[in-house]
């Protein structure tokens, strides 16, 4: 069986959206690669990420990937000392540049921070409303309605899967480990098609076990396996300053003659074949808190 690597890019900040996403799509563009961008469609709160200050490992993490020289002293501030910027409104042509070069593009969420670190004690109206918004202005932008979505830190809820459903997504990737798949949870199988991740992110792998740049990107070498691999980058490392990190891994499985699906054409041809599986909240390797993942059988 090929090898197959379908590359995910979240879009948290503003900073990432104006800078990492560019910079980004040049490196797509040469390399002939399109990959699937969620966007986080409004405003960068960022600051308010501090309130993760009190979960285990994540003062670690932020020493580990050198969080202020990679999101900025800026961005650590915004929602706090500084306004919250809008992200996409800032320059929609970002948004209408990835759209144009053929790649696969769907929202993150409107506001990231709330989304990551408040989804379960959100009612299904707020839901639907950050959702209202967020495809009120991707469809103002692109000319069309979206058709994914992926979720701020893989959080997902049972009324989160539901408004998916309502809104007709074409799939979601919200959750990490396994194939694609169709969600239950609460003993309802949902309709909307989920999309894992399937790798470590580099945040998760850097400085862990010793590993620099070149361990890293060895490292997700020896994680490729036969059939589909599901890689998340997001824009503010992979685009800014890990960008030669991940230019150097992704030119080696160019020269291994992979094949680089988006997370759409792997939906068109999975749709049919996929069954129904649990999703369960839990702990993933070298990231704080609890993520949603697929419960693989006999767990």
């Amino acid at each position: 069986m090929s090898c197959e690597l379908a590359i995910k890019v979240d879009v948290d900040t503003l900073k990432g959206y104006l800078e990492g996403v560019p910079r980004l799509l040049d490196v797509f563009l040469e390399r002939k690669i399109r990959a699937s961008f969620f966007f986080s469609m409004g405003p960068d709160n960022s600051g308010k990420a501090i309130r993760r200050i009190f979960q285990k490992d994540f003062i670690l993490k932020m020493l580990r990937t050198k969080a202020p020289s990679t999101y900025g002293l800026k961005t650590l501030l915004y929602g706090t000392l500084l306004r919250a910027p809008m992200i996409v409104a800032s320059n929609p042509d970002i948004l209408k540049r990835a759209a144009a070069e053929g790649h696969d593009c769907g929202v993150h969420c409107w506001d990231h921070v709330l989304w990551q670190d408040r989804l379960r004690k959100m009612t299904r109206e707020e839901i639907r409303t950050e959702f209202a918004k967020a495809t009120e202005l991707f469809s103002r932008v692109v000319g069309v309605s979206p058709k994914s979505c992926a979720a701020p830190g893989w959080q997902a809820s049972f009324d989160s899967l539901t408004v998916q459903d309502e809104l007709g997504f074409a799939y979601c990737s919200d959750v990490r480990e396994g194939v694609p798949f169709f969600p239950r949870m609460n003993g309802v199988t949902f309709r909307t098609l989920q999309i894992p991740t399937t790798l470590p992110t580099l945040d998760e792998l850097w400085g862990t076990e010793g590993l620099d740049a070149e361990g890293v990107n060895d490292r997700y070498l020896d994680l490729l396996e036969p059939g589909l691999n599901v890689h998340t980058v997001h824009a503010e490392m992979e685009g800014g300053s890990m960008a030669d990190v991940f230019t150097r891994f992704l030119d080696c499985c160019v020269e291994g003659e992979m094949g680089f699906p988006t997370l759409n054409e792997v939906a068109a041809r999975s749709r049919g074949g996929a069954a129904a599986v649990d999703v369960e909240m839990s702990k993933v390797f070298g990231r704080s808190g609890m993520v949603a993942v697929q419960v693989r059988k006999g767990s």
